[in-house]
Parts: C-alpha cells; sequence; structure tokens
C-alpha cells in the first residue's frame, strides 16, 4: 500500500468540516459571550460603511454644486463696500454709494480676454411681486436670453425670453419654481400678469426646480455681494434692457427710517472660456483688469474649476479622517476577539491536551482556534454590513442628508473585518498549539 506524502483533497475538505462544526459547536456552547465578542466587529464594520456613505454624499452633493456653477464659467459679482467705508464715501463725496461692475468692464474683457466665448450679464433688484392678493418678496433678475445655458437651468413650462424680447424691452417674465407655488399655486401662471413693484409683466414660461445637491446662484456660502441675495429668495427673470429702463442703475432703498441709494450697473456677470485649460489663466487676466478699474475691490471673482479640485481634495481627507476612526472601532472589536480567545484557550487547556493525545497535531489545534475567531469576526462582518448598508438609508429619511454607499465600501468593511479575526486569532492558536500534552492533561 502506498503512503500518501501529502494529503488528499477529499482529507483536507473532511477535516476541514469537522474543525468548522467543532468551531460552530464551541461558540454555541458559550452563545452570550460569542455574541458580546461580536458587537465590537458589528459597530466597526457598521460605521466603516455608514461614515464613507455619509462623507461621499457630502462630497457628492458640494461637487455637484460647483459643477452646476460650469466649470468653463467664471463668477465675478459686486461687493458691497464695508461700512465705515461707506460712511466716509458720503462724508467726502455724496450721499449715492457708486461700486460694484460696469458695462465698460464687460467692454474691456470681451475685448482683451482671449478665449472668452461668452458673456451673461445680470442686474438683480428686490422687489415685491403681486398676483391679485397674493404678495410674495421676491428678486427681480435682469439678463440675457442664453443665462439658462450658462447656469445649467431647464425650462419647465413655456420657454425663456429671445433676442427680440430683450432688444425692445418687452415686459414679459419667466417665474422661478419657487415662486410659482406661491403666486399660482392651483392654475398654470403662463399668459397670466403679474405686478413686480409699479409694473406688469406677462409670465412666458416657468423655470424647472433646483436639483436637491446643486446650489442656487445666490447661495451665500459662494457669495458675499450683499443682503439682496440670500439662498432660497424667490426669482423673476426679465429681460437686462427691461431691467435697465424700469429700474436704471440707481437703487433706492429705506431702511430703520434712513434712504440708502445705490447706483451699481451690473451685480454680477458670468464669464465663459473656451477650454478647460484657459479658465486659470483667463481668471487671473480678468483680475488685472478689474483692478485696473476698481481701486475699492468692489467685486469677487468665483472660479468654480477652482472650487471643484479643492472639494475633490476635501473629500481625500475626508475619507481618511472617516476611515481612521473606524478602523479604530475595528481595531477595539479584534482586541476584544484576541481577549475571549485568550480566555477560551486557558478554560479548554485540558481539552487541548486530550485532542494532542489523541494524534491532533500542532496546525489541527491552530486551525481549531482560527476558525472559530474567523467564524466570529466574519459573521460580526456580515451583520455590520447589513447595518451598515441600512443606516445611510435611515440618515437619509430622518435628516434628509444625502447619503452615498460605493460598491467597494461593503467589500472593504468585510474583508477587514475576516482580516482581523485572521490576525487577532493568531497568536492565542499558536498559544494553544504550543501547550505540553503532558502537561495540559494535568491542567484542573
Amino acid at each position: 500500500m502506498l503512503n500518501h506524502p501529502h494529503p488528499v483533497p477529499g482529507a483536507v475538505w473532511s477535516r476541514l468540516r469537522r474543525t468548522l462544526r467543532l468551531g460552530i459547536r464551541s461558540l454555541w456552547l458559550h452563545r452570550l459571550r460569542s455574541l458580546l465578542t461580536v458587537l465590537g466587529i458589528v459597530f466597526g464594520v457598521c460605521s466603516v460603511i455608514a461614515m464613507l456613505a455619509i462623507g461621499e454624499g457630502a462630497s457628492y452633493e458640494a461637487q455637484e454644486q460647483i459643477k452646476n456653477l460650469g466649470s468653463q464659467n467664471i463668477i465675478l459679482r459686486s461687493v458691497k463696500p464695508p461700512e465705515d467705508q461707506k460712511v466716509s464715501e458720503r462724508a467726502t463725496r455724496s450721499f449715492v454709494l457708486q461700486y460694484g461692475l460696469t458695462c465698460t468692464d464687460l467692454r474691456r474683457i470681451r475685448a482683451t480676454i482671449p478665449g472668452v466665448t461668452l458673456v451673461v450679464p445680470a442686474r438683480i433688484i428686490r422687489e415685491y411681486a403681486w398676483n391679485r392678493t397674493r404678495r410674495v418678496d421676491c428678486e427681480v433678475v435682469g439678463t440675457v436670453p442664453w443665462y439658462p445655458e450658462m447656469r445649467n437651468h431647464q425650462i419647465a413650462l413655456g420657454r425663456f425670453f429671445t433676442d427680440l424680447d430683450l432688444e425692445t424691452g418687452a415686459s414679459v417674465c419667466v417665474l422661478g419654481a419657487e415662486l410659482v407655488r406661491e403666486l399660482f399655486p392651483l392654475e398654470s401662471p403662463l399668459g397670466r400678469e403679474i405686478r413686480v413693484g409699479g409694473h406688469y409683466y406677462r409670465v412666458i414660461g416657468v423655470m424647472a426646480p433646483h436639483p436637491v445637491g446643486t446650489v442656487r446662484e445666490n447661495d451665500p456660502q459662494l457669495s458675499e455681494t450683499g443682503e439682496s441675495q440670500r439662498a432660497g429668495t424667490p426669482r423673476i427673470y426679465i429681460p437686462l434692457e427691461t431691467a435697465r429702463h424700469r429700474y436704471g442703475e440707481t437703487l433706492v432703498r429705506q431702511r430703520a427710517g434712513s434712504i440708502e441709494v445705490e447706483r451699481v450697473a451690473l451685480h454680477e456677470v458670468i464669464v465663459k472660456v473656451h477650454r478647460l485649460e484657459q479658465v486659470t489663466a483667463a481668471a487671473e487676466a480678468i483680475r488685472r483688469v478689474l483692478e485696473h478699474g476698481h481701486p475699492k475691490r468692489d467685486y469677487e471673482i468665483i472660479i468654480p474649476l477652482e472650487l471643484l479640485k479643492r472639494a475633490e481634495r476635501t473629500k481625500q481627507i475626508f475619507n481618511v479622517v472617516l476611515g481612521s476612526i473606524a478602523a479604530i472601532s475595528l481595531l477595539v472589536g479584534g482586541i476584544g476577539i484576541m481577549n475571549i480567545m485568550l480566555a477560551s484557550v486557558t478554560e479548554r487547556t485540558r481539552e487541548i491536551g486530550i485532542r494532542r493525545a489523541l494524534g491532533a497535531r500542532r496546525r489541527d489545534i491552530v486551525m481549531q482556534f482560527l476558525v472559530e475567531t474567523v467564524l466570529l469576526s466574519a459573521s460580526g462582518g456580515l451583520i455590520g454590513v447589513l447595518l451598515g448598508t441600512a443606516i445611510p438609508f435611515v440618515v437619509t429619511w430622518t435628516a434628509g442628508m444625502k447619503t452615498l454607499i460605493t460598491w467597494w465600501s461593503p467589500l472593504l468593511a468585510f474583508g477587514i473585518s475576516a482580516l482581523v479575526g485572521v490576525v487577532f486569532g493568531l497568536y492565542p492558536a499558536l498559544r494553544a498549539a504550543r501547550m505540553d500534552p503532558v502537561e495540559a492533561l494535568r491542567h484542573e
């Protein structure tokens, strides 16, 4: 009869199944202790998946907000000077505060900056809009027909105003989705007339609502252009020439018993360049042009491409921080497994001695204890994956935060949990295998 130098695959599989049954039986005999040991891995895996999902969701929202501004766009905004500067100007010059971007700036940018394909100017005036007895405080945006294309906005109903409407200064308007809900809750606004201040406008279109996670063009996180631009403020869009004809460049505001007079030609200008590679150079050239005509720095330049790169870098840092916190949880769970297995080795010293006396080899003892630790960590990892994928949905439903579970985060968390079982179970298994069988049999 031939002796096999190596065990046949069938014998190896049979031995592995027997070891697996022994491991399950041993863990089942101490159910409560096994459950408490598993909880450390459960919370660690759960926190890895949930934290990464929340971090990915926050990063996705930030990047979508910036992408909505247009990666090839450069946004210029007028900035009101500080209060002390306004007081000094009124004392030395006049009661009219003049600041911000001008039409001369537009002509200089178009004439001197290479690669500029489109320029979108806008004026923003705060007014009340009326539909019969319904009144809404809103912003009137005087702009050009290609404004929606530049800001990635969609028209839900009707149309945006045309070049002809712009040239003739037509009394037409397009309503923002927020304003429609306030002024026309039960009827279509198309073809109806609304009163804005002391003028009437015919509604020719309605803007689509902003998707969740996109930025409003008047988001204060991206601009400090004054109190007239606050996030969530309903908007009405009218032709730029109509706004110039109706409101001029001088705005009169009454506040706290005083009158404030401001002269602003343009509140916002969006410049689009031909290629993405030209954005940084064009922004620097625009900055030099504006510095020449604006010594007071009454403007700001927003470059969405730079914001996007900054958001991506922040995402990487955020993932590292969250991953480190979750890794500590897994480390604590692994230490708990090692502690329990060391205690189990001490309790089962006599059992180990009997198995060694009956012919079990050291590797059989190592395999037995490793199987138990891997079972503990793998079962904890599986429960943690289930909880970790459920928590982001609960967070989204209760807090309204966007969460995003990537395909690799459950695999990564489960793989780490299994690795933790092997690493932290190896020392107790080796300690059990190195016991002297004679001394183990004498143990009481």
